[in-house]
């Protein structure tokens, strides 16, 4: 049987017609909202003058703090550069030479800093993993940008980043945790408009190759990471964004399996996620430890204020699109809001990070297999996993094996819920920040549900530049751990910095 509906005309109006005016009225707005109709906004000129400069950038660090570690927040996230020791040292003195100019068809820049340390006491499970004193890079990079892409080669954090870095809690792939890994990068690594699309949609990507030199458990490591990005919105109050994030521990040498794979077959398997290697796992499953993230993010600006709403995912067995999969419901969910109108605060943040579900608690039972128990940040042949001398490359809160009483090198909790907040201001002067953090941690065990420890971290900052005191910028960090997976500690960091102008050209 077929029933035919009379058309409606919607009071007077045919559909088609308010189909007409519903499209003229977003080609109104578009217009309104762009500042000129130019087909390809980048934005970059074939203007190549403006001058070059060339800085100094030199301090001090001091850590003096109770309990058998430094707490959180004076150590996490801060690339590796604040021991977890309970008291530690760092001098450090480079040159910096900044990007010139955002709109120059050819720029470049590149840093140097050398840092030297000295920590204790340390605990004797850690003391061969953690030296009396050490020196290393804090940063050693070049960077090119050539029209709209980048070259970029050295020690420096990698991308992958969310609204605020200075109030999260970090990304659950890079957050800044642990040293940079030397790598080179090459792509598009800001958002830039996509051809012929008036600037209202925007893309970014790139590829990196890594070496994950630590060489902890597997000799010569590599590090494979590509991503893309699309956005739209471009002047319109209203822009939505999405990121797919891909990296992948794949070749050097094991002490059970011998060679991994070090050949151009391998690099092409660690890119594509196929099968290959020479042991039996990687055959079966995937060359290499590979974990996937993706990103959602929707931001209204307007005026002085700009609000941010974002969601981050991880994936290791059965990457599904974010929302779905048997994961789901972990992640990271993010709200940050900025204004410039009142600057005594003028940023807040706060976050929640769930790791708990891992596909479910058992990977395989009674002769079925479920795929859970995703254990993040594992691996059964790259065994130190998802770390970098010792420390957690993506979020703090999975943690790291540098915490390990009993030696040991793989990642003993990966369940955890966090909630996060994070304010930052400015008073007559002295910039502050404050972040807190609750995380109860259920270790590795999915089945049992059991709590095994819980801590609540805090932190205040307070930094001035005092142009009379030689142009020194002064900062002081209290902050705490409250509960059962560190103790009770309280400690501060102190530093001294000096930076200025070397020459011009």
């Amino acid at each position: 049987m077929t029933i035919l509906f009379p058309p409606h005309n919607y009071g007077g109006l045919k559909m088609s017609h308010r189909l007409s005016i519903i499209i003229a009225f977003i080609l109104c707005t578009l217009a309104l909202s762009a500042q000129t109709w130019t087909w390809w906004p980048t934005g970059i000129t074939n203007d190549g003058t403006g001058g070059d400069s060339l800085y100094y950038d030199a301090g001090i660090k001091a850590v003096v703090s109770s309990g058998q570690y430094a707490p959180f927040w004076l150590h996490s996230r801060t690339n590796g550069d604040v021991s977890v020791m309970p008291m530690s040292g760092n001098i450090y003195a480079g040159i910096v030479k900044t990007t010139t100019r955002q709109d120059r068809w050819f720029d470049y820049d590149f840093g140097v800093v050398l840092t030297g340390r000295v920590q204790g006491p340390r605990p004797e499970a850690i003391q061969s993993i953690v030296p009396t004193a050490t020196g290393y890079f804090n940063q050693l990079y070049a960077h090119i940008r050539l029209y709209i892409f980048d070259i970029t080669a050295g020690i420096q954090p990698m991308l992958y980043e969310t609204e605020d870095t200075l109030l999260s809690s970090g990304s659950l792939l890079f957050s800044g945790n642990s040293h940079p890994i030397p790598r080179i990068t090459i792509g598009v690594e800001k958002w830039t408009a996509f051809p012929g699309l008036f600037g209202y949609v925007a893309f970014k990507g790139g590829m990196t190759h890594g070496w994950i030199n630590d060489n902890v458990y597997i000799k010569k490591t590599k590090l494979h990471h590509a991503y893309a990005g699309l956005q739209l919105g471009g002047n319109l109050p209203i822009n939505i964004a999405y990121e797919i994030h891909h990296v992948a521990q794949w070749g050097g040498y094991s002490p059970v399996y011998g060679d991994l794979g070090n050949d151009w077959n391998s690099f092409v398997d660690a890119v594509l996620g196929r099968s290959g290697g020479s042991n039996l796992n990687d055959q079966l499953n995937a060359h290499g430890n590979h974990l996937i993230s993706q990103q959602w993010s929707l931001t209204a600006k307007w005026s002085q204020w700009r609000i941010t709403a974002y969601w981050q995912n991880l994936s290791e067995d059965n990457p599904a699109f974010i929302g779905f999969g048997q994961n789901a419901t972990d992640g990271l969910w993010g709200l940050s809001i900025k204004q410039s109108q009142w600057p005594f605060i003028n940023a807040f943040t706060f976050e929640l990070l769930n790791t708990t579900s891992q596909s479910g608690p058992w990977h395989d039972r009674d002769g079925l297999c479920y795929a859970g128990d995703d254990r993040y940040y594992q691996n059964s042949v790259y065994v130190n996993g998802w770390n970098y001398f010792y420390q957690t490359i993506g979020t703090p809160f999975i943690t790291s094996p540098i915490y390990n009483t009993d030696g040991t090198i793989h990642t003993l909790n990966s369940r955890a819920r966090v909630y996060h907040v994070g304010l930052r201001g400015d008073i007559y002067g002295y910039q502050w920040r404050a972040l807190v953090s609750h995380a109860k941690n259920y270790g590795n065990n999915n089945a049992s549900r059991l709590q095994l420890s819980q801590n609540t971290a805090w932190m205040v900052e307070v930094s001035k530049y005092v142009e009379k005191a030689w142009g020194l910028e002064f900062s002081i960090q209290l902050a705490g751990d409250i509960g059962s997976q560190f103790g009770n500690t309280f400690g501060t960091l102190i530093s001294i910095r000096k930076n200025g102008l070397i020459t011009s050209w």
